[in-house]
Parts: structure tokens; C-alpha cells; sequence
């Protein structure tokens, strides 16, 4: 063989490996030079799909809000009035008076804050089994232990029940597996053990996956009905959505001013604490989605 062919191989091995990065290149191009070839019909197209679903979303969220402040005869009225005249504050105070509000509000801050915390910590062996049956099933059999046990209208019967899944686990675990290796491996070179290295390198670069689990479980718990509902007799341990009901009138037209009224201040405190976390929450679900 000349040297001028072993030259030539070895120039041919060397440029190959560059030809996927060319081809990457080129697939990227075409695909940015067909976005843009789309045209402002597709622009206007996308645009209209977005005001689409937020309207959707929107809509009635804006009829709760505008509803707790009509008078109870503007609210059955046709055509429906989009803006309470007069706008009146007295749902409010009827919402307070008719049922206990606040002792509604203080049980949902306890069973959700229980609960929360028990899903967050619990470890991945205990709560595996959760991911095989579904909660309605266990439903019948959870309900008779309970009163068995004589929990019912009590926090722990409420609690207890509601505390072990197994999402929470498989969500941290794959976000565990996903952390650079090179890191870890780093940390215990340095002397690092197991407790150590979870609390000062795990567990701050996984904070956004843990907050969006956090607030995904805060808001599941503080909206939970059945459980609570089949559970609790009275406002000593019913959180707010089993209370909520008892404004409604089972014999006659229900007054749905204080409903709606008691609607916008249950969803406030979640719609506060979604937009502080919002940021750490798309960074946690979005996590793994795009790799360099």
C-alpha cells in the first residue's frame, strides 16, 4: 500500500465524525427555514389558538369573581351581566355568618400541611405499593378501618389515609438519576458521606424539581372532597371545599353570591403561592427536557 492511500484512509477517518455534526447543522437550518416559510397565516393562526385557550381558562374564573360580588337577583337574570351593578360586599359577609369560614380555612391548612409533608419525606419502599391500586378502590376498605379504629371527624383519620404516593418518590428518584455523576463523585472524593451530600449537593441542585412537587401535592390536598368529606361530621375537622357545600340550599334556589364569594377566597392562597414558586416550578417539570 502507497502513502498516499494510508494518508488518504486516515483523512477519511478523520473527516467522518464531523459529518453528523454537518448533517445536525443542516436538518436545523431546513427546519428554521421552513418556520419561517410558514408565513403570518400560521403566526396569526397560533395567535388566535393561544387568546382561544386563555379565554377558556379565563372565563370562568372572571364570572366567579364578578358573581361573588352581584346581588342575588342579578345573578339569575338573562342576559347574564358580565358586570355586577350595583357590586355589593354583602356575599362576603354572609359567607362568614352562615357557615364557619375560618374553621373551615384552619382545617384545610392542617390536613393539607400534614399531608404534604408526609408525601414529601416518606421513602420510596413504603410508598411504591400506592402506585399499584388506585385510591378509589382502597376507598370502601380505608373507610372501615378508619371507623374502626375510631378516627372519624378526626385529623388522623383524614391524614393518615391521604399521606402515602408513590409520584413524589418516582419524580425525585429520576431527578436523582439524572444529576451529573461527575458532581457526586467529586463530593465524595472530598469526604463527603451520605447525609452530607444529599443536603449540601443533591438536594440544592434538585430544589426545583422538589418545589413543583411541593406545590403540584399543596394543591391536590387543599381541593381534596371525598376522603375529608366521607370522613368529617362537622366543621372540627372538615377542610374548606366540605365546607363550601353547606352554603349551598338542598329545598329551595341556592344563593350562589356567598358560593362564589367563599370560591375566590379558597383559591387565593394556592393562586398566591403559585405565582411565587412559578419560576422553580416549570424549571422542576421541564428539567431533562432539553440536553445540550
Amino acid at each position: 500500500m502507497s502513502t498516499s492511500t494510508v494518508v488518504d484512509a486516515v483523512e477519511g477517518e478523520q473527516a467522518a465524525p464531523a459529518r453528523p455534526g454537518r448533517s445536525r447543522r443542516r436538518a436545523a437550518h431546513n427546519v428554521e427555514a421552513s418556520t419561517h416559510n410558514r408565513g403570518p397565516a400560521w403566526t396569526a393562526a397560533g395567535y388566535a389558538g393561544m387568546v382561544l385557550i386563555v379565554l377558556v381558562v379565563a372565563v370562568p374564573l372572571f364570572w366567579i369573581l364578578i358573581t361573588s360580588f352581584k346581588e342575588r337577583g342579578d345573578i339569575y337574570v338573562r342576559p347574564a351581566q358580565w358586570w355586577p351593578t350595583p357590586a355589593t360586599g354583602a356575599n362576603y359577609s354572609e359567607l362568614t355568618t352562615r357557615i364557619p369560614f375560618f374553621d373551615y380555612v384552619r382545617n384545610s391548612v392542617i390536613i393539607t400541611s400534614a399531608t404534604s409533608v408526609a408525601k414529601i419525606v416518606l421513602v420510596f419502599l413504603v410508598v411504591i405499593a400506592a402506585l399499584m391500586v388506585p385510591n378509589q378502590i382502597t376507598v370502601i376498605s380505608n373507610y372501615a378501618l378508619v371507623a374502626q379504629l375510631g378516627w372519624r371527624n378526626t385529623y388522623q383519620g383524614i391524614i393518615i389515609p391521604l399521606a402515602g404516593v408513590a409520584f413524589g418518590t418516582f419524580l425525585m428518584r429520576n431527578q436523582f438519576l439524572n444529576l451529573p455523576g461527575e458532581i457526586i463523585e467529586a463530593a465524595r472524593l472530598d469526604g463527603a458521606g451520605p447525609m452530607k451530600l444529599l443536603w449540601r449537593v443533591v438536594m440544592p441542585m434538585s430544589w426545583p424539581t422538589l418545589v413543583a412537587f411541593a406545590l403540584i401535592t399543596v394543591v391536590n390536598e387543599w381541593n381534596e372532597y371525598l376522603w375529608p368529606f366521607l370522613m368529617s361530621d362537622d366543621e372540627t375537622t372538615a377542610p374548606l371545599p366540605v365546607g363550601l357545600t353547606f352554603l349551598q340550599n338542598n329545598d329551595g334556589v341556592t344563593n350562589w353570591g356567598p358560593v362564589m364569594a367563599g370560591t375566590v377566597l379558597a383559591m387565593l392562597p394556592i393562586l398566591v403561592l403559585f405565582l411565587f414558586l412559578q419560576r422553580q416550578m416549570i424549571k422542576g417539570l421541564t428539567a431533562g427536557a432539553v440536553k445540550s
